[in-house]
């Protein structure tokens, strides 16, 4: 009997025996579904010794399964019996994580978890293990997996119906690699460009971060998560891991509650909100608070405030690293006993085998109550049961046919290209036509790696070796669209050196058109870390030199956050922002380059003119301080929500249909857009307000709502968004979010509108 047929059975138990709604007395299949699921639980609890409790909450990494040492196992891969017997029977841990450095083919998975299910079969609980990974941007942890934009280049597409078709893809490909847990989506919202882990977030603003975290969680769970083709998401990295004071990973987070509420918690609410079952930690430390022992942050936001009922789990060693660099305890057991009362379910603790021994002895010391034990316990197999681990802990090699497939590849190549931006295009440089003769120059030009970023086969992705070979570079894929003959490569320069600058300025002088490639390479977390937001002074010293040939210059500019081009901006004729594109990012570099695509990309965040004005779009000021902006040259290279394209729209005015809003009403705002160009595009129609007078000095403008558009050549569409008070509010002063009577401005493109709130009170929302 297969989970969804068992909790039907109980389902209709239950409803038979009055699980009815109050109200109407008719049968309640979600609240009989719950207490199904509750009831399961509570009969494997009902079983369960301490021993085999402590491992449930234990997670190790695939390397304390594995023959050789924590990272340094041996090659190939290959797991050990004895410490398959110690940690699995002996320690009964309940799950498992990561790779044993690079990616492993699904054969190669399927052994790994048929031994593993080997192994746990042979506890008296015979609980299943609950597998993660990091499935990023595709199930990049395996060899053949189809790869697509990183979650930067998503929120590009500002595309959610898009995105969710994409999540779903990691959804059936880490299924079919036997994998029933990816640690994603990143909710962090990314308001500092210094941030090396920029590029694994939605941008800078709360409401595009949270429908694509909606989108991508939908993606991954579906319906019904126990589905051999669905996962469990994990919202990471709660709360507060994106605004570090440096702009350097893990470094001190300094975010006042209020701002913490308005900007980085909507997220993390939204996905929880649809369904989310896990969340992960943030490994650092606000205002000298590391979140894991932050029962404030754990226990009464998350689980009280937004309701979450799912597992917790840490992020890599962080209960360790409460004594070693956090050093509030002093000690190993009484790190793990204040993670643990705060609000942590699931310790990640990679190769610590001391730790569900001292988890132990923190209950039988009193430092750690049963009850919260118990909870903890409940959530993780409430997570199991839910993903259909009891009864199937993987699936046929045979069910997914798809894996890798061509409308896979399609869908992730439909991704990469409206993941493009196209920030400028001075006298329409572009397409370039083609019967053009080009240069391409430039260290990202001949590399999968610039095209991927971190996560890719590898922690970093920077081992070119795990790629697939059908795969192309831009270099490549131009190449296969020109032939060979119309396209040069001189390589220019690498990441940071200057290797033949000469001979792609001597090249340029007999091209059509150059297209240089520029930007950065693969990174992640600290390794990301800059000292200097500039791109490298080599990379701009060959885009002035082949710039003094004097044709038109095209910059790809490929990279994971903004870095600062200031510089070279004015000598290029158009520049093609590409973040992170996936596999099939050089094949849509080079179609919209030619034209064979249009781009239709918008910016989730803004993209600065100088490393010191990291202003983001909803900087709060008044008119005059956006005037001084403008004079102080603070003005940003690109502003948010930018994005050009090969046609033209022509916006109607606003309408509103009514120029009052109620306490208790909505107010539609409506406008036409027209594709007044010569051939068919995308439009992003990105709805603004500003509050014009409030308690809490307000923002210049905040998104309140988009939605993408297909328009043929002369046709027009009516775009329509409903706004309610709650869709106004700010947090205020008390740390709730309110809604002040005023009037606010409505702006959509170069037109605006004005509508008043009426109301006797202040107004405040969950």
């Amino acid at each position: 009997m297969g989970t969804r047929t068992r909790i039907l059975s109980l389902i209709l138990g239950l409803l038979f025996v009055g699980c009815m709604d109050d109200a109407n007395k008719t049968p309640n299949p979600e609240k009989a579904a719950e207490e199904a699921i509750n009831k399961q639980v509570a009969e494997i609890m009902s079983g369960l010794t301490l021993d085999d409790k402590v491992g449930e909450m234990t997670q190790f990494a695939i390397d304390m399964l594995s023959v050789g040492e924590p990272y340094d196992l041996e090659k190939p891969h290959q797991l050990d019996p004895e410490k398959l017997q110690k940690v699995l029977v002996d320690l009964k841990v309940g799950s498992i994580l990561n790779v044993g450095g690079y990616a492993y083919t699904r054969e190669h998975w399927h052994e790994i978890m048929t031994t593993i299910k080997e192994y746990t079969d042979k506890k008296e609980s015979k609980i299943p293990v609950l597998y993660g990974i990091d499935a990023i941007h595709g199930t990049n942890y395996t060899i053949g997996a189809t790869l697509y934009p990183q979650q930067a280049g998503l929120a590009a597409t500002w595309n959610p119906q898009l995105v969710e078709e994409l999540g779903k893809i990691t959804a059936y490909e880490t299924r079919a690699s036997y994998i029933p847990w990816t640690f994603s989506p990143v909710c962090d919202l990314g308001r500092d460009a210094r941030w090396p882990r920029l590029w694994e977030g939605f941008g800078e603003d709360p409401l595009l971060a949270s429908d694509m975290a909606v989108a991508l969680v939908n993606g991954f769970q579906g319906e019904d998560p126990s589905d051999k083709y669905q996962v469990a998401a994990c919202l990471k990295h709660y709360l507060g891991y994106s605004r570090p004071l440096t702009g350097m990973d893990r470094t001190q987070a300094w975010i006042p509650e209020r701002q913490l509420r308005e900007y980085f918690l909507p997220s993390f609410k939204a996905a929880v909100d649809a369904g989310a079952l896990t969340i992960m930690i943030n490994s650092g430390d606000m205002n000298g608070i590391p979140t894991h022992i932050d029962k404030y942050v754990l226990t009464d936001i998350l689980r009280g405030e937004l309701g979450f009922k799912g597992l917790a789990v840490t992020d890599w060693e962080d209960i360790k690293y409460l004594f070693t660099r956090h050093r509030v305890a002093k000690d190993h057991k009484e790190a793990i006993a204040m993670a643990i009362n705060a609000g942590v379910d699931m310790s990640m603790v990679p190769n610590d085998i001391e730790f569900p021994t001292l988890l132990k002895e923190c209950v039988e010391e009193g430092l750690v109550p049963m009850s919260r034990i118990n909870e903890s316990v409940e959530r993780i197999l409430r997570v199991k049961v839910q993903l259909g681990l009891f009864e199937e802990m993987f699936h046929d090699p045979a069910d997914y046919p798809d894996f890798n497939s061509e409308e896979f590849e399609n869908l992730a190549y439909l991704g990469a290209v409206e993941s493009l931006v196209l920030a400028k295009n001075e006298d329409n440089a572009l397409p370039l036509s083609r019967e053009s003769n080009i240069l391409v120059t430039g260290p990202t030009a001949n590399s999968m790696i610039p095209l991927n970023g971190g996560w890719t086969f590898t922690w970093q992705g920077n081992e070119e070796q795990y790629f697939a070979e059908d795969d192309m570079t831009i270099l490549e894929a131009l190449q296969e669209k020109l032939g060979d003959k119309r396209v040069r490569y001189v390589e220019g320069t690498t990441y940071d050196e200057a290797v033949n600058i000469q001979a792609a300025t001597t090249a340029a002088r007999s091209a059509d058109a150059v297209v240089v490639c520029i930007g950065e390479f693969s990174y992640t977390e600290y390794v990301g870390n800059l000292n200097d937001l500039n791109l490298p002074q080599a990379q701009q010293e060959l885009v002035k030199a082949v710039a003094a040939a004097g044709k038109p210059v095209i910059l790809v500019v490929t990279e994971g956050r903004p870095r600062i081009i200031r510089d070279i901006e004015g000598l290029a004729d158009g520049v093609l922002l590409s973040l992170y594109p996936g596999n099939q990012g050089g094949k849509a570099i080079a179609s919209v380059l030619f034209g064979d695509e249009n781009p239709s990309g918008k910016l989730p965040y803004t993209y600065p003119q100088a490393a010191n004005a990291l202003i983001p779009y909803d900087y709060r000021g008044t008119d005059k301080y956006s005037i001084d902006i403008e004079e102080q040259g603070l003005a940003p290279q690109y502003p948010f929500g930018h994005g050009l394209s090969y046609t033209s729209f022509e916006y109607g005015d606003i309408s509103l249909s009514a120029d009052s809003l109620s306490a208790n009403g909505e107010i539609t705002v409506s406008i036409d857009v027209t594709n007044t160009g010569s051939r068919g595009g995308k439009e992003v129609v990105q709805l603004y307000t500003a509050d014009l007078v409030a308690s809490i000095a307000p923002s210049v403008r905040r998104l309140r709502g988009f939605e993408k558009v297909q328009l043929k050549p002369g046709e027009s569409k009516t775009v329509s968004f409903s706004l309610t008070p709650r869709d106004l509010a700010f947090v205020g002063r008390q740390n709730k979010w309110q809604t002040e009577p005023g009037q606010f401005e409505v702006y959509i493109a170069d037109k605006s509108a004005t509508f008043d709130f009426k109301s006797e009170n202040l107004i405040f929302f969950k």
